[in-house]
């Protein structure tokens, strides 16, 4: 089925060695960089970093249904409580403020059928900004999420021209009032982190517990007995430009 996105508001898996590689110039690189952001944000993070290690494997891989039958057009509280919950506070620029959640209507272009939905990073498999990133700012982790280093992110936006889902925003504005686990500085890109660090704490993303209508299903796609793999196997999904084979851990339903 092809379908055309419209905004309403505004790698392959990288061998072991090499991801070692990049880990270790991550950590190296970082401990100079995290200055350009905020002192006490870089020594919080290192100090969860043994919490935040312990929580990656490779025996998960997170992923999220979204029932888009159960999406009203106008609601946008799972957009809400996304900039709340990470900080992205807004300027009144439309076309700068950062929003790693925001809704779109997707037309089919054979039935006419229109579409309100949620659109954030996917967290692909093979995801396509991991592959252009020239310092290893932009990597997944063995658990299936995409993340941005804002530490070594030079801002070149390649990974922005690389998401084909147009999921990554670059911050043109000073940052202030930042949240401690989300590190952001102007002149780097953002991305939906699955807000990884609720995760590593055995909780959910905010976009999903702020869905009064339940459409937002989140679990682990590598577990045959979670309700999301469960539900994956009752109904049939849709993963947005499947013609990419990137293997999204995002799928709608309903489409």
């Amino acid at each position: 089925m092809n379908h055309q996105v419209s905004h309403s508001a505004q790698n392959e898996d990288v061998p072991h060695s090499e991801n070692a590689r990049r880990q270790f110039f991550l950590k190296v690189a970082g401990a100079g960089a995290g200055l350009a952001l905020a002192p006490s944000l870089l020594l919080q993070q290192v100090a969860h970093a043994k919490t935040a290690d312990q929580a990656v494997s490779k025996e998960v891989r997170w992923g999220m249904l979204i029932d888009t039958s159960k999406c009203a057009q106008g609601c946008d509280d799972c957009v809400k409580a996304c900039s709340e919950g990470n900080g992205l506070t807004g300027h009144g620029r439309p076309e700068t403020d950062v929003q790693w959640v925001r809704k779109v209507t997707v037309k089919d272009k054979q039935t006419g059928k229109v579409t309100s939905l949620p659109l954030m990073c996917q967290h692909c498999e093979h995801p396509p900004c991991v592959d252009v990133c020239p310092t290893g700012a932009s990597f997944k982790r063995d658990n299936g999420i995409v993340l941005v280093d804002k530490h070594i992110c030079i801002g070149c936006r390649y990974c922005m021209m690389a998401c084909p889902y147009k999921a990554r925003s670059f911050v043109h504005e000073v940052v202030e009032d930042q949240k401690a686990h989300a590190p952001r500085g102007k002149g780097t890109v953002e991305s939906c982190t699955f807000c990884v660090h609720k995760l590593d704490q055995g909780e959910q993303p905010v976009c999903a517990t702020a869905c009064g209508e339940d459409a937002m299903l989140f679990g682990d796609l590598n577990d045959p007995d979670s309700a999301l793999s469960k539900r994956l196997q009752q109904v049939s999904s849709t993963q947005l430009r499947a013609d990419m084979e990137l293997n999204p851990g995002v799928r709608y339903q309903g489409l």
